[in-house]
């Protein structure tokens, strides 16, 4: 991958390409949708910590994406034709992915469940980002090969 200086903004110099970066921001709205989604089936407001859950959540699954991305990329620059590019990289990355994910979510479960002193500010953060790790995760492993075979596809 050559990175081309042309001033665009930084996931695009990251990657060397404006396919890759949207394919890894696509991510954002299925993670948002499903912390959203949390908080209306659990009956909570949204509120300032609710929104502070949901930036992070968007890093943690923009991380994801990159992982899952660069990887492929790296392995079609090792000359690996785009198929079996997509699934070596995508079963290489099933478990960072999932570290990352699952360290994540379990460290919000404890504010998640809380029902003392905070927990009217913890429990909105917590939520969002529980439940959308869970969509992102499936998205960072199901989805983005799949839309890495699409965007990639016409130069196999």
């Amino acid at each position: 991958m050559e990175l081309k200086p042309n001033g665009d903004v930084a996931g695009v110099m990251a990657l060397g390409s404006v396919k890759d970066a949207a394919m890894i921001f696509s991510g954002v709205p299925l993670a948002l949708t499903g912390g959203v989604l949390a908080l209306t089936l659990r009956g909570i407001p949204f509120s300032i910590s609710a929104a502070v859950g949901l930036i992070a959540l968007s890093g943690i699954t923009v991380l994801n994406g990159l992982v899952m991305v660069s990887f492929i990329g790296d392995l079609r620059v090792q000359g690996r034709l785009l198929e079996k590019a997509i699934v070596e990289g995508a079963l290489t990355r099933v478990r960072p992915v999932m570290m990352t994910a699952l360290v994540a979510a379990l460290g919000f479960v404890p504010m998640a469940i809380n029902t003392g002193i905070g927990s009217k500010v913890q429990r909105p953060l917590a939520t969002v980002v529980v439940r959308g790790i869970v969509s992102s995760t499936l998205l960072t492993l199901l989805v983005l090969p799949a839309l890495y075979r699409v965007a990639h596809g016409s130069r196999s």
